[in-house]
């Protein structure tokens, strides 16, 4: 992203966001943004799978709902990313897409990460860390 990138819109990016460089848009394009995060899983910071990390305005919104999923490391890859892969393209289609992202995606996703932590498995990581693979490699 740009310089100083959050105080130019909104937490969140939809569609054609502005504050994206051209490099910025071929790494979201390939899914290759999130690869500096294997630095985070190295230092023991993050996980290849568990929930991912949110921005803490939208934290603070649902405290309540976070702190289960916020008892466990953030990860690179969890099934919200799954489904929500195509979350920019999704939010550029609404009319207000800070309020469909707090309203609906954002609870949704909050869902999936508690039913991740209950259920969290090495087998079932395993199963997401392929399915992000096969995801990635279409």
């Amino acid at each position: 992203m740009v310089v100083d990138a959050p105080k130019l819109g909104l937490q969140i990016t939809a569609g054609e966001d502005r504050r994206i460089t051209k490099v910025g848009r071929f790494l979201r394009k390939w899914k290759l943004d999130e690869l500096p995060q294997l630095i985070n899983v190295l230092k023991g910071e993050m996980s290849l799978v568990g929930p991912r990390p949110e921005v803490p305005r939208y934290v603070e919104m649902f405290r309540e709902d976070y702190a289960c999923v916020l008892s466990v490391r953030p990860g690179i890859t969890d099934p919200a990313s799954l489904k929500y892969r195509d979350e920019a393209t999704v939010l550029a289609q609404s009319a207000n897409p800070e309020e469909t992202y707090i309203r609906e995606i954002l609870p949704e996703k909050i869902t999936l990460a508690k039913q991740y932590v209950a259920q969290a498995s090495l087998r079932g990581d395993i199963a997401l860390i392929w399915k992000t693979i096969r995801h990635v490699a279409r």
